[in-house]
């Protein structure tokens, strides 16, 4: 597939919020990245973790591979061959995809097996 990894240097939350509650502005303030999806259930937010208020639902501590480069909508098993290899490891994962890419995102105390693992396949920078 020839995909590069870059590896993000800031700890994320993945949030859990009420669909009825309006989008908060410490989300909007998160610096570096930012994904919200709202469903018909829930808003889910993740962004930095520094930004999140204590009374939020949240899970902290996870770190970020973003693929590297446009990806066509088109191509298919980005996925599949980022999280095949971590799976065979029993390392759980959360992905974002964008228009332009993907993001996978691994709790910070398996991030480093999980860099390990994932340069066999991947160039990381």
């Amino acid at each position: 597939m020839g995909l590069g990894l870059a590896i993000l240097p800031q700890s994320l939350a993945i949030c859990r919020l009420e669909k009825k509650l309006p989008i908060p502005g410490w989300a909007l303030s998160s610096s570096q990245f930012l994904s919200i999806t709202s469903t018909f259930q829930e808003i889910s937010i993740v962004c930095d973790e520094s930004v999140v208020p204590p009374d939020v639902k949240a899970v902290k501590g996870w770190r970020a591979f973003k693929v590297e480069g446009q990806l066509d909508l088109s191509m298919t098993g980005v996925i599949s061959a980022l999280t095949g290899p971590l799976a065979a490891s029993g390392i759980s994962v959360f992905s974002v995809s964008t228009y332009e890419t993907d993001y996978l995102l691994v709790k910070s105390e398996r991030f480093d097996e999980a860099a390990k693992i994932l340069s066999h396949f991947f160039e990381l920078k």
